[in-house]
């Protein structure tokens, strides 16, 4: 029977982006912008979904629990990270701090897993246009979806059940701006090889795994696109991938920066850049990503500010 180990921790101590205290407001003001863009963007974007009937497809379903995790992993993060900003001590009690990484892990996770399902959505509309909605039925994306949700929670469980076997007898600084795993086992007392292991592997395997759903997908979809005769057919199919690709791009480049390295390799000052980008920069991004270059939700917007103004 697992045994819960003994921490004579009872508070970490964050050191946040910088330790310049001049920096501290200025950072407070851009994040605090930074944050709100992503509450109203991806509020935004789901409300839009909802209340418009013509974005009630797959595609869309998946979007608006991609605004949802952003939502959820960004709110983890930067609320305690702006109070952080304006306090002198930094502190986060040990199970606070435990928590946050166990909910951060759940939800990046399921985005990593959703953005492979929404290949294989893509690929679908694409290479098989007239067997789309037999194929992607609303039972199917739902499993989908919970499948997503239900992988980001096993992930965690792993690393969370891990860290607290762990002996942490101080020091409790924490080299980063929130508590994420990685920095969690470096301060641990105990032997944290096996943790490590997990993290690397079970990263690996989930980062591998989505990646080739992605590739295969998208590998189909050029050769569809390939074979559609006009230029404006071949612009309009690709368009319909475009976004969801410059999504992908970003998100996986910074996470797999991050985790798929080994611990001798691994650089905190470079992790805290890498994680502040996909921790806010991205979730600020995705709904500009997925509005700017998607003409159906342009549309809906328009209709939904139109019918507002009518309605005044």
């Amino acid at each position: 029977m697992a045994v819960w180990n003994y921490t004579g921790v009872k508070e970490f101590i964050l050191v946040g982006l910088t330790e310049n205290p001049n920096w501290q407001v200025p950072l407070f003001v851009i994040f605090s912008i930074v944050y709100f863009i992503i509450l109203v963007g991806n509020w935004g974007m789901i409300i839009l979904i909802w209340l418009n009937t013509q974005l009630h497809t797959p595609m869309y379903f998946f979007l608006s629990n991609l605004s949802f995790c952003d939502i959820c992993y960004s709110t983890i993060i930067a609320p305690k990270m702006l109070v952080n900003f304006l306090s002198e001590h930094k502190s986060s009690a040990f199970y606070a701090c435990v928590l946050q990484s166990f909910f951060f892990a759940v939800y990046v996770t399921t985005e990593v897993i959703l953005l492979s399902m929404m290949a294989y959505d893509r690929y679908v509309a694409i290479a098989n246009p007239l067997m789309y909605t037999v194929i992607m039925t609303h039972s199917l994306c739902t499993q989908m979806v919970l499948a997503c949700y239900l992988g980001g929670l096993i992930n965690s469980l792993v690393h969370t059940i891990g860290l607290l076997k762990l002996d942490f007898c101080g020091p409790n600084i924490v080299n980063h701006f929130f508590c994420d795993v990685p920095p969690l086992l470096k301060l641990s007392c105990s032997d944290a090889h096996i943790n490590e292991m997990l993290l690397l592997v079970f990263s690996g395997v989930i980062a591998i795994c989505t990646f080739i759903i992605i590739m295969v997908s998208y590998i189909h979809i050029i050769i569809a696109i390939l074979k559609i005769r006009s230029a404006e057919g071949r612009r309009k199919a690709f368009s319909t991938c475009a976004s969801h690709l410059t999504a992908v791009t970003l998100f996986y480049g910074s996470l797999t920066f991050n985790y798929i390295q080994p611990s001798s390799q691994y650089s905190m000052e470079q992790e805290k850049l890498s994680a502040m980008f996909y921790t806010l920069v991205i979730p600020m991004l995705n709904p500009l990503i997925y509005s700017l270059r998607n003409k159906d939700v342009k549309e809906a917007a328009k209709r939904s500010i139109c019918r507002e103004s009518t309605a005044s």
